[in-house]
């Protein structure tokens, strides 16, 4: 089995910690560096590990794959997460000026063979809505996802105390077996890429997924969905008591009730006119979905989850949002959409994935929308703006500033960056200076030639 170490500082010192060791070490923690740091053993977690909530899974099967509110919810969030691109980001006097880009952002551009920046921003979505956290690690010139109930977090305290407690790194179990300790791999803090963009309020560096909230009511649109199934599988009709006289013994009860399924259930049988020998009596006990109404009862639970997702429910087409379905109330449903969760969300996996790529100085990764049609504004809108500036940059050269400071300073709203070139306008200047006495030179000077 190769060596694997991991690089750890102390006290400005660096120390190597091999796997080696750590497959020594005792049950439940390891001890380097004079410090004992918490480890969870048999997959258990201790006390003192914070690690990822065991309802992955439940929340692939039981939400993603099986509900489609929840589907349509993260398609909509995946397909404008995806559209964004990586790029670096210059700082000038603490404010963000032009984007460059350099061969450092190739990690980002092919995170793995055959994949591309939309590829990663996929999966760091879909982890992020199903766990909370998404985890990877760089190893050479590209990226390896770590799926996320597979990683535990390693404390160097427990996790209630706040003031002290710190990440002394990340252990890595494929499978999720912490039994089969020859596979754990593990990983310092700075060699992982954490994007944890909620955070969970009861845990210090761990991630919540937006789901968690509204799980109830999934749970509930499923059951309504289930209960619209089985009304067509019903024949499409309410729920009938059928009672009978004394005269009919067990058999004949039995007889009735296999023929009456037989000849009355199923979508293929709706509709069809009950006959009934003497001696029975039917009555109706439920409702039809109009009566329970539906629509108001699923339509209410639709929008709370997608206000959970952060997407405006008419940007997914679920029914509350139809209603109100316009031209101008789609444009403002698209622009809270970019403006409260898709830029916050990118300026944060930015920052996370700037773990791995080497950041020129005085610059910082970021991401570029400029190319996103679903977040361009209306031309109506985008000329006005246009016209605005143009006339802000006008009057600015007008008034003597250089035309790339103008132009600099209208761009990054700082008028800070305003360099004048020493020239005025001609109303600015007084009496008798010399562009006026050099006029009146030349006017004497054509007189006397005359």
């Amino acid at each position: 089995m190769p060596r694997f170490a991991t690089t750890l500082f102390r006290r400005g010192r660096e120390q190597r910690f091999g796997l080696d060791d750590w497959l020594k070490a005792k049950a439940g923690a390891f001890t380097f560096g004079g410090s004992t740091y918490p480890y969870p053993v048999l997959g258990v977690p201790s006390r003192d590990a914070e690690s990822i909530e065991h309802d992955y899974r439940g929340y692939i099967y039981g939400a993603f794959k099986s509900s489609a509110v929840v589907f349509a919810v993260m398609l909509a969030r995946l397909l404008l997460f995806t559209e964004a691109r990586f790029v670096f980001q210059r700082l000038e006097r603490g404010r963000p000026t032009e984007l460059f880009g350099t061969q450092e952002l190739a990690i980002l551009e092919n995170p793995w063979p055959g994949g591309t920046t939309g590829d990663l921003l996929a999966r760091m979505e879909q982890d992020v809505s199903l766990s909370g956290n998404f985890y990877a690690v760089r190893t050479g010139d590209r990226l390896r996802r770590l799926r996320p109930d597979w990683v535990q977090i390693i404390l160097t305290a427990p996790p209630e105390e706040a003031v002290t407690v710190d990440i002394a790194g990340y252990a890595y179990a494929p499978g999720g077996n912490f039994n089969d300790q020859t596979r754990v791999r593990v990983y310092a803090p700075d060699e992982v890429v954490h994007w944890a963009p909620i955070p969970d309020p009861d845990a210090m560096y761990r991630g919540m997924s937006w789901l968690t909230p509204v799980i109830r009511e999934v749970m509930a649109d499923k059951a309504a969905t289930e209960h619209k199934a089985r009304f067509f599988a019903n024949a499409a009709t309410p729920t009938f008591a059928v009672t009978f006289g004394e005269h009919v013994d067990e058999a004949q009860f039995r007889e009735f009730v296999e023929e009456f399924r037989r000849q009355h259930t199923g979508t293929e049988n709706a509709y069809k006119t009950l006959f009934l020998a003497g001696g029975a009596d039917i009555t109706v006990l439920g409702s039809d979905l109009k009566q329970l109404d539906f629509k108001l009862t699923q339509g209410a639970g639709e929008t709370r989850i997608a206000a959970a997702g952060g997407v405006p429910p008419i940007i997914v087409g679920l029914s509350e949002g139809l209603a109100s379905a316009t031209y101008s109330n789609y444009g403002m449903a698209r622009r809270k959409f970019g403006d409260h969760w898709a830029r916050p969300m990118w300026r944060s996996a930015a920052a996370a994935l700037s773990q791995v790529v080497n950041v020129p100085p005085g610059a910082r990764l970021w991401y570029d929308d400029r190319d996103i049609s679903f977040l361009r504004e209306d031309l109506g809108d985008a000329a006005q703006i246009m016209a605005t500036r143009s006339g802000a940059i006008r009057t600015l050269v007008d008034a003597g500033f250089t035309a790339d400071s103008a132009v600099a300073a209208v761009e990054g709203d700082d008028l800070t960056l305003l360099q004048h070139s020493g020239l005025f306008s001609v109303q600015l200047q007084q009496p008798g200076t010399s562009a006026a006495t050099d006029d009146r030179d030349d006017d004497q000077a054509e007189s006397a030639e005359g």
